[in-house]
This record gives C-alpha cells, structure tokens and sequence, in this order.
C-alpha cells in the first residue's frame, strides 16, 4: 500500500496553455516533459457501496498497459489530498481482484460480485517533475472531460503531487503559479465529480462537525486536526454558495468560518506567530463581512416577511421589503467576489502550507488539561457576565451572546474527549440559551438597519415593524429568563 499526497487545483483551460509555457516551470524542471493519454473506468455496484465507504475502484489504460488501483481512507484539507492506494498490472480490461487482495485491497463485504462500470474518465495528462525548494514534485496538467451515461463534464486541473520533501512544499509552489495564472483549490475529485454526473446529483450541502478527537493526541495535532476539519467544512460549501443552489450552502461557509475563527484563537495562545495572526485576521474580515449580509437576510425572511403576509395589501410595507432586497442583492454580491477571488484561494494555499509547518510540538503537552483550562475560562466568563446582567441593556444580552457562542463552539471542538450523555445534556441547554440570544441580537440588529432606512415617507411604516419586533423582543426576555434558570442549575460536564 501506497499513501498519495498530493495537491490539487481547478484551472481554465486557456490559462493552462499559458502556463505551460511559463519560464518558471523550465527553470524548476528535471528533465523533459512527457504526455500521456489516460483513459479509466469506474467500477461500483448499483447501490454505490464503494463510494458510500469513501473508496474509488478503476481500471486505468496507459499506453498498451492496464492498471487496477483501489484509493480509499486518507482525508482531503485545504486541497491537499492523502489517500492509501493499492495498485497492481492486470493483463487486460477486466478486473482481477485476486490480484488486488495479493497486494492489500480489501473491499468491502459483499460488493465483489456487483461491480459494474458507473463512469470514465478520458484526458491527457502533461507531466514533468520540478525540483522546488529541495523537494521533488511531479506536476500534472490534466485536460479532457468525465463521462456517464450521456452526461459529460470537462477536466481541467493541476495536480502537484509529493514525490520527496515536506506537504508545505506543494503549497508554496502552487502559491507561486497563483502569482503565474488564476487558480482554485480543489476540494472534489475526478472520483466524486465522475459519482455526481452519474447519479445526477448535486453537490450536498456540508454540515461539518469538528472532528473526533483522541486522547492520546497532544495540544498541537489536536488543534491542527480541528483546523483541518473547518477549512475543509468552508470548501465542501463555497461552490454550492457560488452556484446558488440553496441558501443552506452559504450559511454553512459561515457557520465553518466562525468555528474556524474560535480555533484560530485558541491556537493563538499556544503557536503565536505573525503568520497565524494574519490568518486570522482575513477570516474575521470575512466573517464580518458574511455576517453583514446575514443580517438582511434575517431582517426580510423573519421580520419582514411574515408582517406582509398578515398584512399583505400594505403598500408601505410591500415597498420596504423591495428595498431591503436590494440591499441585501447587493450584500450578496459582494460576498460572493470575496469567495469567488484569488484572494481567497491564496488564503486556502496558505493555510495549507502554515498548518504543516513544524509548530515545534511539546511531547509532554497535556490534551485533557488543555481541554478543562479552556473549557473554564469560557464558562467563568458566562458567569460573569450573567451574574452582572440587566435585561434593560442591549449591549449586555449581545456580550453574554458572544459568551455563550465561545463557550458552545470550545465544547464541540472537543466534545469527542468528554463525557457523552453529560455533554450532551450540558450542550443542549447552552443551544437553547443561545438560539434564545440570538434571536434577540437579531431584533436588536434589525431595529438598526430599519433606522438606516427612516425618513419621512417610510416612518409610519418603518413605525409598525418596530412596535411588532419590540412585542416579540419581550416574548423573547421571557424565554431568556427561564432558559438562563435551567442553565445554571446545571453541573459541567467537564
């Protein structure tokens, strides 16, 4: 068994040409280029069982040789992809699967006896392998198309894959053709996009959880692994947002960037560092700047929307609702140039090359201290804010909020390591609190945007939305006074 790392990056076909005949690639080249035609066939049963177990099975024509490959396990972050692969020659377009269990493939139960061809893939691939900062890496221009039934979807890609060195090396070099040619991390692969033209589906929206964690890890590889989890969480959605395929697709970008953004600031306190510190800066902009767009799509799908359909003859608010959906058009826009930019792909590239730098990892570092040092200073800091709290002051209920949002993200960061029915239970009332906070700052956010609105011609409208909110902001006080007494009657689970 093989372990491949490499990277991959989406990449128009025009500007594949151009970098081809960039001076950069001759200089970094160990000998010539070569071209190869790939053509490979994907084999599963009816069900998708193999895809179902995150595994891939193909037969691959290189020249007059046939090769049997099984990928499967490994993980993806940042664009870096590392997969166990099995590998062996068979003699013919047919699979040998005695072959594939002599060199350790191994499927899974049942499957053998349903495989069938689901999709192909057909492309040339330009190869050349380049000497970069010491290390050797094999770099694959890919063009052609996937094929399913009478579906087909086009291939153009890199791939940068590690032959010798460190992972961070294939992150610098594609930072340095991103400063060559307009590029995309690439979350998906030639595998899953091939599955997704055969079922036609689309891609499912991401509900990312923090990854499991294991005792046994230090502080370091810990933090590294929930990174990893969230950056990963923020790619499986951006394409569904760009497309605008569902609303869901972009909530998930924020919600994987605001968790992002809670561990960046633990780590913080462990790695300290001026790289990691601009790193963080550009996702709180970018969480900023989500979260402005957020905001109106609040303000008109919770507020607005339903006082028009109580009231649906009123002009006044019928011409409120438009211009807030402008407004909100044009929030969108903007969020999505910033998704769509090279900057944030080169945001992505450095990410990966900063998350395996050597972080000069303390042996000795004890995880579940960690973990309970952590889990305390969030907690205290609830306490305390709620043991000085006025239901009179907006900005108390925003700063226990913000509390009470740390608080829940550190405890799913690591939840994996705690007691389960315990952090369940602690978990469900910290939500409850929570949600009930949120929908206040909410209101509280929407009487803002509404005053930006107020002038003469909108007041008595503008008028009626505030009265209606400040009778569901009371509701709500209610809510919060009687979730706040469950919560603290509870113990930690900690």
């Amino acid at each position: 068994m093989a372990v491949e790392t490499e990277l991959k990056l989406h990449i128009a076909p025009d500007k594949l040409q151009r970098l081809k005949r960039h001076p950069l690639l001759r200089r970094l080249s160990i000998g010539r280029a070569r071209t190869l035609k790939l053509y490979s066939i994907y084999y599963d049963s009816a069900d998708l069982a193999l895809q179902q177990h995150a595994m891939a099975l193909r037969l691959r024509r290189v020249g007059k040789q046939w090769l049997q490959t099984l990928k499967g396990g490994g993980q993806s972050s940042a664009g870096l992809h590392q997969r166990n692969e099995w590998e062996t020659e068979v003699l013919a377009e047919q699979l040998d699967l005695e072959a594939l269990k002599r060199c350790g493939g191994k499927l899974p139960h049942g499957v053998r006896n349903h495989l069938q061809p689901v999709f192909v893939t057909d492309f040339t691939r330009n190869v050349r392998l380049l000497d970069f900062e010491g290390a050797q890496i094999e770099l694959c221009m890919d063009s052609g198309e996937i094929r399913a039934g009478q579906g087909m979807c086009p291939i153009s890609e890199l791939e940068l894959e590690l032959k010798s060195g460190a992972p961070q090396q294939l992150f610098r070099l594609a930072l340095e053709l991103l400063d060559i040619v307009p590029l995309e991390v690439e979350h998906t692969s030639k595998a899953e996009y091939g599955y997704r033209l055969f079922s036609a589906s689309r891609p499912e929206v991401s509900k990312g959880r923090f990854a499991a964690l294991q005792p046994s890890q230090d502080i370091s590889s810990a933090l590294r692994t929930l990174i990893a989890s969230c950056l990963a969480h923020v790619q499986a959605n951006v394409a569904g947002a760009l497309l605008k395929l569902d609303e869901e697709y972009l909530h998930q970008v924020r919600v994987g960037l605001r968790r992002l953004r809670v561990v960046l600031a633990v780590t913080k306190r462990i790695h300290p560092g001026a790289e990691l510190d601009d790193l963080y800066v550009q996702v709180s902009e970018l969480c900023i700047a989500l979260g402005r767009s957020r905001d109106w799509d609040v303000l008109i799908t919770q507020t607005l929307a339903p006082i028009c359909l109580r009231l649906p003859d009123h002009e006044g608010l019928r011409a409120l609702l438009d211009t807030c959906e402008k407004i909100r058009n044009k929030q969108h826009a903007g969020m999505e140039k910033s998704l769509a930019s090279q900057d944030f792909q080169r945001l992505l590239l450095r990410f990966g090359a900063w998350l395996h730098e050597d972080w000069h990892d303390d042996p000795q570092s004890d995880l579940a201290g960690f973990v309970i040092k952590a889990l305390n200073k969030r907690s205290k800091r609830v306490w305390a804010l709620g043991d000085a709290f006025s239901i009179d002051d907006p900005k108390q209920f925003h700063q226990l909020r913000i509390a009470c949002k740390k608080l829940r993200y550190s405890l799913e960061m690591f939840g994996s390591l705690l007691p389960s029915q315990r952090y369940k239970a602690y978990l469900s009332k910290l939500t409850a609190l929570q949600d009930i906070l949120g929908t206040m700052n909410d209101i509280a956010v929407a009487h803002r945007l509404l005053d930006e609105l107020d002038n003469a011609a909108r007041h008595d409208t503008l008028a009626l939305v505030h009265g209606w909110m400040e009778h569901d902001y009371a509701e709500h006080i209610k809510l919060f006074n009687k979730s706040w007494a469950g919560f603290v009657t509870q113990t930690k689970c900690w």
